[in-house]
């Protein structure tokens, strides 16, 4: 290995420690714990270190977005693959998203919350984004009926249960009836 592929997987193993060590610190005390200075403590670099992968908090605050992405077009397509039939997918789809949304809170906030500085549905929308919204895509636009655009019958879903994450996660609607909201909105806006 060269001196300078060498240099390159160090620089990419700190960008990881980097963006994994402000998500651990959001998730456990929220995003306004998370500072360079503090980052920098807990990883053991200097600031400048920090600043020479990231220009600032909301570069951070994109990474940690991007990668929550990916985990969730993993996590959703993961779960619609195991359904048999076009509801059973919705469905599983949908308390994929819930529940993906509940058990990473600050992950969730940086993607749609915070200002990572992400460009969102154009055409300089990083890939990891872009992919999330094609694993809904292919579950949801097979049930989107004739005549409706599967995009925006997508999105208006997705709203849907952004909505759901949102106001439960708020208190503003009880956690216990997840579950029937799930069942009313696959029944009510998938119809299948």
């Amino acid at each position: 290995m060269s001196v300078q592929e060498r240099k390159q997987r160090e620089r990419a193993e700190r960008e990881r420690l980097i963006v994994a060590t402000a998500r651990e610190l959001a998730e456990q005390q929220g995003w306004d714990a998370v500072t360079t200075r503090r980052l920098a403590e807990r990883i053991e670099y200097s600031q400048p270190v920090l600043y020479s992968h990231f220009r600032g908090k909301r570069e951070i605050i994109g990474a940690v977005a991007v990668e929550g992405a990916a985990e969730m077009a993993v996590t959703v397509r993961a779960a619609a693959s195991g359904a048999n039939s076009p509801r059973e997918r919705v469905t599983a789809l949908a308390r994929a998203y819930l529940d993906f949304a509940a058990r990473n809170p600050a992950v969730y906030d940086a993607l749609f919350r915070l200002d990572g500085g992400l460009a969102f549905a154009q055409e300089n929308t990083p890939e990891p984004l872009k992919d999330a919204f094609a694993a809904l895509l292919e579950t949801l636009g097979e049930v989107a009926g004739d005549g409706v655009d599967p995009g925006q019958f997508t999105e208006v879903f997705w709203a849907s249960l952004h909505g759901l994450a949102t106001l439960t996660r708020a208190g503003r609607l009880p956690p216990e009836d997840t579950e029937p909201r799930v069942e009313l909105l696959v029944e009510r806006l998938a119809i299948v």
